[in-house]
């Protein structure tokens, strides 16, 4: 009889298929009927939902469907769900399709963007939302703006690689924005991490201490990557069986992103370089073309699956958040704050290396508009202790994501095929960014 109990908790089984199914069947109406892109039809489907839910609680005596909802939510852990599973496959994933050798001509910029870059983009959002703070009146801890402006500071890969593949980019643009997005979610996750320490404590933050850490986390991360790239390589170059070649490089996703959980290091750093490696040395010089289209295809399904799962979740999260006056003010104002720091950060990365043009043929606008935040931002926000300040700093960053995901990803294929059309003789030679 006891097999037969009940229980108001659903298991992981459960949870993960009401996703899938729900991403099916949205994204089939989204398809037919709407028309929007992929996951910008199911972000706004989910924000639609959660919206509906709120408003239905509301009006209607006795209907709790968005609490009832908002349990599940949290039950499922978004943040732990995301940061600790989605993110690992994410990033191999979108590691794999990244050029080696043309990130490498490029490496200058993209070493620039995702370090100094998301270290001046959360200084500037930092300082601006603390003014902004100060004239409101609002009784925040200053280091908590910094801990806001370190977990919007990093472009989300999910959103970004989903965009080139759906535009004829470039491939030596494409390369840099994709590296870029790859390795600063990892640099804006650890520099997240050490902020969050030093608000939670209350210690006083040291940039001595915080760069030891950085060295430890970032460091730790490229290196277990590196190691977990060239173990997975040479397993790879020692047989020809798709589906254990398959296998293989689930292990080393799973497997690498686990002991850097256990070290305490970065895991994404640790999967992009991982991804980097199989995704070049091992597809070319470990893989017959077989073994190649199996491991590829499934990627790219995997990839598909958790896009339209996690795009989904952004858009119902938004049960999370209960906005006041000064919620709906931070809200608004985070958009051109986040906007105005990547901007600076991507002309400071540009103008420091001439070499780079950068400023050519408008990719400097493309890396800009094309910084889009998504998923790892809600996570990082939705992870903060319970509390006002909380609600503050989720409000600004449902709003620059749902700016970002809504506006600028809508957006960011026409500007290209802009771009590509005042610069078509020099997009048909192939622009540098070297």
């Amino acid at each position: 009889m006891a097999m037969h109990a009940t229980s108001s908790a659903l298991s992981p089984f459960d949870m993960a298929a009401m996703l899938v199914v729900a991403s099916a069947l949205l994204g089939w109406f989204n398809h037919h009927y709407l028309k929007l892109p992929h996951v910008i039809g199911l972000t706004v489907m989910g924000a639609l939902a959660a919206l509906g839910l709120m408003v239905a609680n509301a009006l209607i005596p006795g209907v709790t469907l968005d609490d009832t909802v908002a349990r599940l939510l949290e039950q499922m852990n978004f943040t732990e769900t995301l940061l600790q599973g989605m993110l690992s496959f994410l990033l191999f994933a979108g590691a794999l399709h990244v050029d080696l050798d043309r990130l490498k001509a490029s490496w200058l910029p993209v070493l620039l963007l995702s370090t100094i870059g998301v270290i001046v983009s959360t200084l500037l959002v930092g300082f601006a939302t603390w003014g902004l703070g100060l004239v409101l009146g609002l009784s925040i801890a200053p280091i908590w703006y910094f801990v806001f402006g370190a977990l919007i500071a990093p472009t989300d890969p999910v959103s970004v690689l989903g965009v080139l593949k759906e535009e004829d980019v470039p491939l030596s643009l494409q390369s840099a924005v994709a590296g870029e997005s790859l390795f600063n979610d990892g640099v804006g996750i650890v520099v997240f991490t050490i902020l969050l320490g030093a608000a939670v404590t209350g210690a006083d933050f040291s940039l001595a201490e915080g760069a030891r850490l950085f060295a430890i986390e970032a460091g730790g991360g490229v290196l277990v990557g590196l190691v977990a790239g060239f173990l997975g390589y040479r397993a790879l170059a020692g047989m020809d069986e798709y589906g254990l070649e398959v296998l293989i490089t689930l292990a080393i996703v799973m497997g690498g992103y686990a002991l850097c959980s256990a070290l305490h290091i970065s895991g994404p750093l640790a999967m992009a370089v991982a991804g980097l490696l199989i995704g070049n040395h091992g597809v070319t010089y470990a893989m017959s073309d077989v073994t190649r289209d199996y491991v590829v295809k499934f990627w790219e399904i995997v990839d598909e699956l958790l896009n339209s799962v996690l795009f989904l979740l952004i858009g119902l999260e938004l049960i999370a958040l209960v906005p006041g006056v000064n919620e709906v003010i931070l809200a608004v104002a985070a958009i051109p704050i986040t906007l105005a720091a990547r901007a600076i950060a991507v002309a400071g990365a540009t103008k420091a290396i001439p070499a780079a043009r950068l400023q050519e043929q408008g990719a400097s606008r493309v890396l800009w508009w094309g910084g889009l935040r998504g998923g790892i931002s809600i996570a990082l926000a939705l992870s903060l202790p319970a509390g006002d300040t909380r609600s503050l700093i989720l409000a600004a960053t449902f709003g620059a994501v749902l700016f970002s995901v809504l506006v600028q990803r809508a957006t960011l294929g026409r500007l290209i095929d802009s771009l590509k059309a005042k610069h078509a003789p020099a997009v048909e030679s192939g622009p540098t960014l070297h």
